[in-house]
């Protein structure tokens, strides 16, 4: 079974995935998350980091190259070069698929949603999801085999123990 977090930004959908991964043990899991750039406290973009120690950048303010989505311009090179290897490792090898986060930054590589669709077919898939609707985030909301939580601030730091029990 997939389990997919959704919400809010900075609801706090990546922290319930380390949680989780400090539950489970990294030794069971492989994939992805993103986490915030910060400079002197303002957002100026954000990472992509693997499960073994692979760093790239999803997204950054200052990249002059790529896809533009909202302030930021995306780099497609990391998200095929780091994040999309280690979804295709963690399908062949892993218990757990970790994505952090299926949305509109991920999805302007067009090998993303591909690898997305292999993976959740595996029924191994603990990620995030965008709140927001489009084509593909409404495809993987309708997935067999998904149970969608959406967090909120209410909520936050009861869900870790949920998806974990679903595990």
């Amino acid at each position: 079974m997939n389990i997919l977090l959704t919400g809010k930004p900075g609801v706090g959908k990546s922290t319930v995935i380390q949680k989780v991964i400090g539950k489970i043990g990294i030794e069971g899991v492989s994939g992805f998350w993103s986490l915030e750039i910060r400079v002197k406290g303002r957002r100026v973009g954000f990472s992509i980091q693997t499960t073994d120690g692979a760093v790239g950048t999803l997204a950054h303010v200052d990249n002059t190259e790529g896809p533009r989505v909202g302030n930021y311009v995306v780099s497609t090179k990391d998200i095929e070069e780091i994040a999309i290897p280690a979804l295709r490792h963690a399908r062949e090898s892993s218990k757990i698929i970790i994505i952090d986060e299926i949305a509109a930054m991920e999805l302007q590589s067009p090998l993303f949603a591909p690898e997305v669709r292999r993976c959740l077919d595996t029924g191994r898939v603990v990620g995030t999801l965008q709140m927001h609707s489009g084509t593909f985030q409404d495809e993987v909301r309708e997935h067999p085999d998904t149970i969608l939580l959406h967090i909120t601030l209410e909520n936050r730091n009861s869900i870790p123990a949920k998806v974990f029990s679903l595990l």
